[in-house]
């Protein structure tokens, strides 16, 4: 896809995340729209390697949505993908359906690993990571992390971790818009400068604008031509904005979790489809 198909691409996502979150009447809009952009620059920018025929192929690159409460985000991205239908959108948080309030791996294809418990999705990806590498197996493994999240300790022993073993194929992606469910990040237990302790920890840091998809797939492309070649973990900076695309939205830690009523969803697929045009 050429940048403005692109572009398009991540708004159908927004969109359809803010609606299926309506419907549903529950779910995490903020976060969501905060990481449409860096999902689209993976599934869509030619960065990784999946089949949707075959979600189990080996040599894939795998995706872990570590912060699993912005689920709306990769089940959207998953049904562009293929893996699923679009219209299975509308069943978000509905009884019997697969698309649970956070991914559920028995449940779908494409969900690599069951997330939702902040902090364990690092490890999960580290050991995956750890696992290509025993087998021998190609592919990559990106997951993408809150910056909320990264104030769970379990994240920072996945950071040792990785760093001590050497796995290069590891690629965690700060979706850094600075705010989570009570506030600001640096309010709430503040961090500091999470570039900083990755680099620390022995991770290589890179610092890229999450909304700049052009940028992320140069980014993204270069690290892993570089794969094989480095034996350090990669950690990329993306500085987001929180309700990215609607304007009631960004940047207000009160749509963390907080679904639009309809005239809100309304204005708000107004407003990105004005952007588009």
């Amino acid at each position: 896809m050429d940048t403005a198909a692109l572009q398009a691409k991540a708004t159908d996502i927004r969109k359809d995340i803010l609606t299926m979150i309506t419907e549903a009447g529950s779910g995490h809009p903020g976060g969501s729209l905060s990481c449409t952009d860096i999902l689209t620059a993976l599934y869509f920018g030619g960065v990784m390697d999946y089949n949707p025929a075959d979600p189990h192929k080996p040599g894939r690159d795998r995706f872990i949505l570590a912060k699993g409460h912005a689920a709306p985000a990769l089940y959207a991205t998953l049904a562009h993908a293929g893996f699923f239908p679009i219209d299975e959108l509308h069943t978000l948080r509905k009884l019997g359906t697969r698309l649970q309030g956070h991914p559920d791996s028995n449940l779908l294809p494409g969900v690599e690993v069951s997330t939702g418990s902040l902090g364990q999705g690092l490890s999960v990806a580290a050991g995956l990571a750890a696992g290509l590498r025993l087998t021998g197996e190609d592919g990559l493994v990106f997951t993408v992390l809150g910056d909320g999240e990264c104030e769970e300790g379990q994240v920072w022993e996945a950071a040792m971790f990785a760093a001590h073993q050497k796995l290069g194929r590891l690629v965690a992606i700060i979706d850094n818009n600075e705010l989570q469910i009570d506030g600001c990040i640096h309010d709430v237990c503040d961090p500091g400068d999470l570039g900083e302790k990755f680099a620390a920890f022995g991770w290589d840091v890179q610092r890229v604008c999450g909304h700049d998809i052009p940028a992320l797939i140069e980014l993204f492309g270069r690290i892993k031509a570089e794969a094989a070649d480095t034996a350090r973990p990669v950690c990329v900076i993306a500085r987001t904005v929180k309700g990215k695309g609607v304007s009631f939205m960004e940047n207000q830690a009160g749509w963390h979790g907080k679904a639009p009523k309809p005239e809100e969803l309304e204005k708000a697929l107004a407003e990105l489809s004005a952007d588009a045009e």
